[in-house]
């Protein structure tokens, strides 16, 4: 019987297999295209993942949040351009979207007057940043309902 792990530092990946009750042979097994000294060494920081070995894990693990960690921490695309998302309940979804929206709502004749004549005068500039700012949170709203939804159908709470 394999022994379970005391690393103190564990990265992502070796949480989430652990998490997912998976001994790194089990795993290895599971993914049968990643070996087990490859899952060893991802775990330890050797190496980095490949895209194709993070949706395999992600899917085994049944962790799709495995996805947005790579992209935003280990890819050097995904570091410049995707957000980190973190798992969170539906009820705070649900309210940090309302309450981005509901602000939204009152910047809409804002945006409009900023936006009318195809430029942003620098007057405009301030108010079209916070604009943006909460564009940009109704966004990762909408990245952490995605999460939660792809999350549930893993978890076989909900059907796909």
């Amino acid at each position: 019987m394999a022994k379970k792990s005391t690393k103190a530092h564990k990265n992502e990946y070796h949480i989430s297999r652990e998490s997912a009750g998976l001994t790194r042979e089990k795993a290895s097994e599971l993914l049968e295209f990643i070996s087990t000294d490859r899952i060893e060494r991802i775990e330890s920081g050797k190496s980095l993942p490949h895209p194709e070995e993070i949706l395999a894990m992600a899917d085994c693990y049944k962790n799709p949040s495995l996805c947005n960690y790579f992209c935003s921490h280990e890819c050097p695309i995904g570091q410049e351009y995707v957000p980190e998302v973190k798992f969170k309940e539906l009820s705070q979804i649900t309210l940090e979207m309302l309450a981005s929206l509901n602000a939204l709502e009152k910047e809409k004749n804002r945006l409009i007057e900023i936006t009318v004549d195809g430029t942003i005068s620098a007057d405009e500039m301030k108010d079209f940043e916070k604009i943006q700012d909460q564009l940009s949170q109704i966004a990762m709203a909408i990245d952490s309902l995605q999460l939660w939804v792809q999350k549930a159908i893993a978890d076989g709470k909900i059907d796909a």
